[in-house]
């Protein structure tokens, strides 16, 4: 789903029990493990981290992701922006 006024892709997130979680406005998946998954977000770059994490459900089409497991913590990076890539992963993590 599209927001029609900016072209950007609506970014929800529904979580149950703390045990699944369905994100919506996903545009890519950086990386992920039983730890972390780590996402490029219409609003900017999101970490979930747990424990016993799984994708099991990916549509980078509908820019949409399921994840199971402990959900422990969801925290977004002020990256100034606004959900748009303009500098590496790297030069990010390394400020």
């Amino acid at each position: 789903m599209e927001n029609l006024n900016t072209g950007t892709r609506v970014h929800k997130i529904t979580a149950n029990n703390r045990a699944t979680c369905t994100i919506s406005g996903v545009n890519d998946v950086l990386s992920f493990d039983e730890h972390e998954v780590l996402l490029q977000t219409s609003m900017g770059m999101l970490c979930i981290k747990g424990k016993d994490l799984h994708v099991n459900r990916l549509t980078l089409d509908k820019g949409e992701i399921d994840v199971d497991g402990k959900l422990d913590s969801f925290v977004y990076s002020d990256t100034g922006t606004g959900g748009q890539k303009s500098e590496s992963l790297m030069s990010r993590l390394f400020r």
